[in-house]
């Protein structure tokens, strides 16, 4: 990630010099995505090294999360930049300006070089969600220094100008969905959604369906960190003597076949509580699962009853 920051921040400024010299608005807006992509270079190996950091008593989950909070900040920079190179563009549609198709060209071709020399660079860390956020950034680059090739091969052989605008919005377009899906994954884990992969109710079910287990309710999964994820629940068991069997299946069951491996159940065997909102995911009745749910107490709040489980 660093020899792609300083490969990247170093063109970024010979290819402004060159979009100033040429005229070119699809060099121009390359050079200040690549000016981007270095920024976004420079968060992302940040965040990398502050993730790597040990649990303390401040952060006991430790700082996992620095390389998800690294992720939205650079979509969101993308989206800014993305923003700036359709408005510019729509301005040149209406008013062109003289363009060196020869130089634009060349100028771009060494920054596709470079681009693709970036990319191979961070592609072997692309399942990090902070590296690829990164590698977004410079595959805009990638599609920004091609669109600026063919917008100098068409200026320099017909001579029609629009065609640099044209190609810029193109690249605005191929760039946006990706980007904005980054936004909504990296959002959704700071907000500690479930995990997309993963499907709550199916969780809930499982746990229902174990030996010894009544009910599953106040049930919680959700991302420590770009890899990890986490889950607590409160379940009503049959006897308290069959816990520690019944802890040590669920745990082995939760990572073997959903992947979470950070757990924390609640274990009640006194039964539901008599008043109150709590709704039960899922309960074993005659070998089926059932869905219940207690009625709201206004008297004794929200989540009334003894064994309200808060989150």
């Amino acid at each position: 990630m660093l020899i792609a920051l300083l490969l990247t921040a170093g063109y970024a400024v010979v290819e402004a010099m060159g979009g100033l010299y040429t005229g070119s608005l699809a060099l121009l807006s390359d050079a200040g995505h690549m000016l981007t992509d270095a920024a976004a270079l420079g968060l992302a190996l940040f965040a990398q090294l502050v993730a790597r950091r040990p649990a303390s008593a401040r952060n006991s989950y430790g700082y996992a999360r620095a390389e998800v909070l690294g992720a939205l900040i650079n979509s969101l920079f993308m989206l800014a930049m993305v923003g700036w190179i359709a408005f510019e563009a729509l301005g040149r549609l209406f008013n062109p300006k003289e363009v060196d198709g020869l130089g634009v060209m060349a100028i771009a071709a060494l920054g596709l070089g470079v681009n693709l020399v970036a990319a191979w660079l961070l592609a072997g860390d692309s399942h990090n969600m902070n590296s690829r956020a990164a590698l977004l950034h410079v595959l805009g680059d990638l599609l920004g220094s091609v669109a600026a090739i063919l917008a100098g091969l068409v200026i320099w052989a017909t001579g029609w100008k629009p065609i640099d605008p044209i190609l810029s919005l193109l690249v605005v377009v191929l760039i946006l969905r990706s980007t904005w899906a980054l936004v909504l994954q990296s959002s959704h884990m700071l907000m500690e959604g479930v995990p997309a992969h993963l499907d709550l109710r199916a969780i809930g079910h499982t746990l229902a369906e174990q030996k010894g287990v009544q009910s599953v309710h106040d049930l919680h999964v959700w991302h420590l960190g770009p890899t990890r994820v986490a889950l607590s629940a409160h379940l009503v068991i049959e006897s308290a003597d069959s816990w520690p069997r019944l802890l040590a299946a669920i745990q082995g069951l939760l990572a073997k076949d959903y992947g979470i491996d950070h757990v924390t159940l609640q274990p009640s065997w006194l039964g539901m509580p008599p008043r109150g909102k709590v709704v039960a995911l899922a309960a074993l009745v005659g070998g089926k699962p059932e869905h219940r749910q207690h009625e709201h107490d206004p008297a004794h709040g929200e989540h009334a009853g003894p064994h309200d489980h808060h989150h």
